[in-house]
């Protein structure tokens, strides 16, 4: 399996390239939080069985796998787009964004991104984008790790400054019980107000107390 992952990093070398960056971001579904993105250049050869598409692994499996990245990656950088950013560019541009940073913070840097998705990033740098890269490409699936696991991290130290949200459970996404505590308690400083779920839910409990200011409002 890690060779097949290897394909688009082989192809990079043989081409001359000598460090090859993989690229992905995590949070771009959730109704709270910042979308976190990472880059990640892995040693030429490197193989892992275990690295795989973050969502396919288990929080235990991400969390074992990111110590290993970071003792074996040449570098990484890390990127991070917090949600009234998020409001006010929108989602994909934040995520197209966090993924730049993530890559400006490498170092050394790349001569060349693998970057997960159809677009590509604005930076003078050769990338070659790749729908479904983090199933893909061994230094993408990396990458998804990393910023699944910071992210996962940031939202449990969100839960202790932000309660009663729950974020450490769902670390934002919209689930029964996220759309819930919205609607009883409003949006918090960390939640994305232009994202379908959050804006609604602010609509309803400003009617509801005559076109005052929402509780609990950003």
């Amino acid at each position: 399996m890690a060779n097949d992952l290897r394909a688009f990093e082989d192809k990079a070398y043989a081409a001359g390239c000598r460090r090859v960056a993989g690229v992905d971001e995590a949070g771009r579904g959730p109704l709270a939080g910042p979308v976190v993105a990472a880059a990640v250049i892995l040693p030429r050869g490197f193989a892992h069985p275990g690295i795989d598409d973050s969502k396919r692994l288990s929080p235990a499996r991400r969390e074992a796998l990111y110590g290993r990245i970071y003792e074996a990656a040449e570098a990484i950088g890390i990127g991070i787009v917090d949600a009234r950013e998020i409001d006010r560019v929108n989602i994909l541009r934040a995520a197209l964004g966090a993924m730049a940073m993530a890559v400006a913070n490498l170092f050394p840097p790349p001569d060349r991104l693998l970057v997960d998705g159809p677009f590509p990033l604005p930076l003078p740098i050769p990338q070659e984008p790749i729908p479904g890269g983090d199933g893909r490409s061994l230094s993408i699936a990396a990458a998804s790790i990393i910023a699944k696991v910071t992210r996962d991290r940031l939202m449990a130290l969100c839960d202790t400054h932000f309660p009663g949200w729950d974020f450490a459970r769902h670390k934002g996404y919209p689930t029964a019980e996220h759309r819930a505590a919205i609607r009883l308690r409003g949006c918090s400083p960390i939640h994305r107000r232009s994202f379908r779920g959050v804006r609604e839910a602010l609509e309803r409990i400003e009617e509801a107390v005559h076109g005052g200011p929402p509780p609990g409002a950003c």
